[in-house]
């Protein structure tokens, strides 16, 4: 985009957009271009908001803060790393919200050992081999399409087109005696898929 094209639609003056520009790359921007080209924001970059209210930072908190108690190693860690930014951009009055807020999230004790190659393989748009027993007690090997992981009081389910029964399956995640990555896309895209599930289960 041109720094002119810019200029009009912000309703700005050039001069204003070339400060601004440089401003934003001498921050650390992804910004490649120069004067009389245009300039292009490499995707994946994201700008911190200016301000969050006192009910969103609670919010923030709050959620952040659950999913370090119910996510896998990785996500603890990016949840921890996720309030650290927020934190960071918050006024001054409000830089200790974190610190003694009281939004907290008490410690889950079921275990989900594969949440971390779920997630990976749901990402990715792999399939997925499980070893899973089912509440009668009955052990089956299945390949599944992951969809999505859903976090409820009792449990956590993961989400799964199953190739053996040709439909949408849930599987509880501490059913799962084993979970190992294909490799292999599944010929859907996952979205696809995500809304022919909520289309099926009604959900809007």
């Amino acid at each position: 985009m041109t720094a002119a094209q810019l200029a009009d639609e912000l309703e700005v003056s050039l001069r204003t957009v070339y400060r601004d520009i440089a401003t934003l790359i001498s921050q650390g921007a992804p910004i490649e271009g120069e004067a009389g080209l245009g300039y292009v924001l490499n995707s994946g970059f994201f700008l911190p908001p200016l301000m969050f209210g006192a009910d969103e930072v609670d919010a923030l908190i709050l959620g952040l803060r659950i999913v370090a108690e119910r996510g896998d190693p990785e996500l603890e860690q990016a949840a921890g790393d996720a309030l650290a930014k927020i934190v960071a951009v918050l006024p001054d009055e409000m830089e200790t919200a974190a610190a003694v807020s009281g939004m907290l999230a008490g410690p889950t004790c079921r275990a989900t050992p594969f949440m971390s190659v779920i997630r990976q393989t749901m990402r990715a748009e792999h399939s997925l081999r499980l070893n899973y027993t089912d509440k009668k007690g009955a052990a089956t090997a299945r390949t599944v399409w992951p969809v999505a992981l859903a976090f409820f009081e009792a449990a956590e389910v993961l989400v799964a087109w199953c190739e053996t029964r040709q439909d949408f399956r849930h599987f509880r995640l501490d059913r799962i005696a084993a979970a190992e990555a294909t490799g292999q896309r599944y010929p859907k895209r996952r979205r696809v898929l995500l809304a022919e599930w909520r289309l099926q289960e009604g959900i809007d």
